[in-house]
């Protein structure tokens, strides 16, 4: 079957419809697919995230320790 592939903006809207109370956002996608964890290409300047894997992923992420990283102290030179 078709692989689905979203813009990143589409792919978040999509979850909301799905489940209205969702608390995905977009930099938390962008990110996922940064990291290599969910496809993505990119068309443009646009990246298209592949869909049906990002629901996948959402599912069962890899490792625990993924899904709540702990908290990092921000370095001084960022402060």
């Amino acid at each position: 079957s078709m692989i689905r592939m979203r813009l990143l903006d589409e792919a978040v809207q999509e979850i909301k419809k799905l489940d209205p109370q969702s608390a995905i956002s977009k930099n938390f996608v962008r990110e996922l697919a940064l990291n290599g964890k969910v496809p993505c290409v990119m068309a443009g300047r646009k990246r298209l995230i592949n869909f049906d894997a990002l629901l996948r992923y959402l599912e069962s992420p890899q490792e625990e320790s993924e899904t709540c990283p702990e908290i990092r102290r921000v370095s001084e030179k960022f402060a």
